[in-house]
């Protein structure tokens, strides 16, 4: 008998130094656009750019699942299921022409998701994006080991 596996066609079999290589080369290049970003006069009033430029980088990196420097629907879809925010293909698509401007682009390159980030339309996927930061900034664990528990702790 012969078995046979489907994979998506997003899955990266490259591995290693070609994975590092191409991360690197990736992180370069967006490196690049945060450098424009940074003395466009359009952001010069912007608070702490340079930081929230490397937290959008590295979160534009964790989702860019093709690895072609851009979030296609199947990133923006596993970005938001790693979120608690399963949404329909439909949704989905109707959340990424909100940010590319367009229905008939099918991935979010990194200048439309930093316009997104930092313009002041508040689209959804910025919304569920900040307020994902928020919560994290939030919940921080304690330090140490865990307290002793008492029955008043019990349900």
């Amino acid at each position: 008998a012969l078995n046979v596996v489907v994979v998506p066609k997003y899955w990266s079999f490259t591995g290693g130094k070609a994975f590092g290589l191409l991360k690197s080369q990736q992180e370069e290049k967006l490196n690049g656009i945060n450098e424009a970003f940074l003395t466009d006069p359009k952001y010069e009033g912007e608070e702490d750019l340079a930081s929230k430029l490397e937290m959008f980088k590295k979160k534009y990196m964790e989702f860019d699942l093709n690895d072609k420097g851009e979030i296609d629907i199947m990133g923006l879809k596993r970005m938001l299921e790693k979120l608690g925010l399963a949404k329909t293909h439909l949704e989905l698509k109707k959340m990424m022409a909100e940010v590319v401007g367009s229905s008939s682009i099918d991935t979010i390159s990194y200048n439309d998701f930093l316009n997104m980030m930092l313009g002041k339309r508040n689209a959804i996927l910025k919304l569920i994006l900040m307020f994902e930061g928020m919560g994290k900034e939030e919940e921080q664990k304690e330090v140490g080991p865990p307290r002793r528990k008492t029955f008043s702790d019990l349900p």
